[in-house]
């Protein structure tokens, strides 16, 4: 992703200053609150925070119809694939929480893509055995058959309101598409980084290029009839308008072109499914989060488990003594992922393991409080004994205290660059989240094992992480994030931040981020920490990697009844609204 240079210059000043204040306790005012620095919007009756203004105000729209969370956010997920095209989509596909605050019920809801039935294991591998880049993110055997259209219906169905239909949740996307887009800075920062994907396909080119191939700048417009078009088409007939008919053939036509192997038997067998979220505590909050094929949850549990029993606000935020066991028990996490991590509907998962205290008690054990442990000696345990770079995230709260986190994406900025001839939407290349061949990495740099190899209608594992915390039965935050493998960091410290060092939202989003994934062997860092606290971790072995910023998070926290929400500063063009 590509961020503003005064947004960098931003959140290095604003990153300094947190990390050298004393954190406050979880009950008292944060002292960043205290300067003043930083503070979120609040809102009364309902909020929606996402990475494009104008979506976020679709969604706020709906509430104030009577529409509830789940209703706003299918009209926000609609309206980000026309005004946020790099992650937003109909292209591509995600998870997202449900939480129904009188049933006190949460849900998962998994539209994750899916490869088509001709995929092998092998199917990025070239003639000598290697893993080509070439066919897992740029061709059309990277792209996996689309699941937001899908997930998006059955949320509608399952858990709406009743009180709008779902054409009038998809009206708002149509107008805008209608509309055109003008390109303002943000979306003119992103586009040279896609123009050699859109240059590829001509479909593309017409709608991102300019004629002469450079890509569009300030105040150029963008025309979307096509996807008004297919966006009405999904309004009259739902998945169906979708998976079959014309766009199902248009969308086939234009993988296999690109030489992918989607059929239209791979969209019709196509289902959105429903799992029971993972659920853990960590300092009497519950966590609940997306179960696999998402492995971000399991994994922020498990990091949290390790960390519980460290006094991380005493240590402070963003010491050296809290960054060191942040990485630690992260390399231990990563390690498991890549050794047990798949889709639940093809490998069998040591789930409840992962999750169990004593196992986190286990990795706990190992780590050192004066020494790096080098990735070479970290392999993944055993928890079997303790059984009993472009995503998107938006967050959404009714006056009921129903809420959605919803993260969704088509993997690298503008997917594949492919956009289906005819019908306007651009498609994902998420079937790299495959192991192209058991220990090597992906484009993240995500070591993988044979749980996660590519196979016929399995779904890639995934490090988007929609999360929810409760405390005392209530729901006190809702967050998510975008940024590749970072997901799982990014989520983790904002809830670490909120619990253990008492920033609110805003103040949890700004603070510097750190991330260490076991391999490769090093802990990157925003700029923000100071040069001693650096110093300190390198003494005990860190290799200290300076990264631009990473990710964004899109939060809301709930608390008497008000509502708090925030957008990362790390993004220009992002909102949280409320009324």
């Amino acid at each position: 992703m590509v961020f503003a240079r005064f947004t960098l210059r931003f959140v290095a000043l604003a990153g300094l200053v947190l990390a050298g204040i004393a954190p406050a306790s979880p009950q008292s005012e944060s002292p960043v609150a205290r300067l003043a620095l930083v503070h979120p919007v609040t809102a009364r009756h309902g909020m929606v925070v996402s990475q494009e203004a104008k979506a976020s105000q679709v969604g706020v729209d709906i509430l104030k119809r009577g529409g509830n969370a789940v209703d706003a956010a299918v009209a926000t997920g609609f309206a980000l694939a026309v005004t946020l095209p790099r992650a937003g989509n109909i292209g591509g596909g995600g998870f997202m929480l449900v939480h129904l605050a009188a049933e006190k019920k949460t849900v998962a809801i998994d539209y994750r893509e899916t490869a088509p039935a001709l995929t092998t294991p092998n199917v990025f591998l070239d003639e000598n055995g290697k893993p080509d880049r070439q066919k897992s993110v740029f061709s059309g055997l990277s792209i996996g058959v689309p699941g937001t259209v899908a997930g998006l219906e059955l949320a509608w169905r399952s858990y709406g309101s009743g009180r709008l239909s779902f054409a009038e949740l998809v009206a708002p996307a149509i107008r805008l598409a209608r509309q055109g887009l003008t390109v303002d800075d943000d979306l003119a920062d992103s586009l040279p980084f896609a123009t050699k994907n859109f240059a590829r396909h001509p479909s593309s080119a017409r709608i991102f290029l300019r004629p002469d191939g450079t890509p569009l700048r300030p105040g150029d417009h963008i025309a979307l009839d096509d996807l008004a078009d297919t966006l009405e088409k999904i309004a009259g007939r739902g998945g169906q308008g979708f998976y079959a008919g014309p766009i199902a053939e248009k969308l086939v036509r234009a993988v296999q072109n690109a030489g992918g192997q989607m059929t239209l038997d791979d969209l019709a067998a196509y289902k959105a499914i429903e799992r029971a979220p993972v659920q853990g505590d960590y300092r009497g909050h519950k966590i609940v989060s997306m179960p696999p094929p998402s492995s971000g949850g399991a994994h922020i549990i498990e990091i949290a488990n390790i960390l519980e029993a460290y006094p991380l606000a005493e240590q402070g935020l963003n010491s050296a003594a809290t960054i060191h066991q942040i990485a630690e028990a992260e390399k231990h996490a990563f390690a498991d992922r890549a050794r047990y991590m798949g889709d639940p509907d093809f490998v069998k998962i040591p789930l409840s393991g992962l999750l169990s205290k004593d196992y986190a008690a286990r990795l706990r054990a190992k780590i050192s409080p004066d020494r790096a442990r080098p990735a070479s000696e970290i392999a993944a345990e055993r928890p079997q004994p303790y059984e009993s770079d472009q995503t998107t995230h938006f967050s959404v709260v009714d006056e009921a205290g129903n809420a959605v986190s919803n993260t969704y994406t088509l993997n690298i900025p503008y997917g594949c660059g492919l956009v289906v001839d005819g019908a306007g939407f651009l498609l994902n290349d998420e079937l790299d989240d495959f192991t192209a061949k058991s220990g090597e990495a992906n484009l993240y740099g995500l070591v993988g094992g044979e749980a996660n190899l590519p196979g016929p209608r399995k779904r890639p594992l995934s490090s988007m992480s929609p999360t929810l915390v409760f405390k005392d039965g209530e729901l006190e935050l809702v967050t998510g994030a975008a940024g590749g493998s970072r997901i799982i960091s990014i989520v983790l410290q904002i809830i670490l931040d909120t619990i253990d060092h008492g920033l609110n939202v805003a103040e949890a989003e700004l603070a510097p981020r750190v991330h260490h994934q076991w391999l490769p062997d090093e802990l990157r860092v925003e700029r923000g920490l100071s040069n001693d606290t650096i110093r300190l971790l390198e003494a005990k072995g860190h290799k200290i990697v300076l990264r631009e910023p990473m990710g964004s998070a899109y939060s809301i926290a709930r608390r008497n009844g008000e509502l708090t929400g925030a957008s990362d500063p790390r993004h220009r063009g992002a909102a949280a609204v409320g009324y």
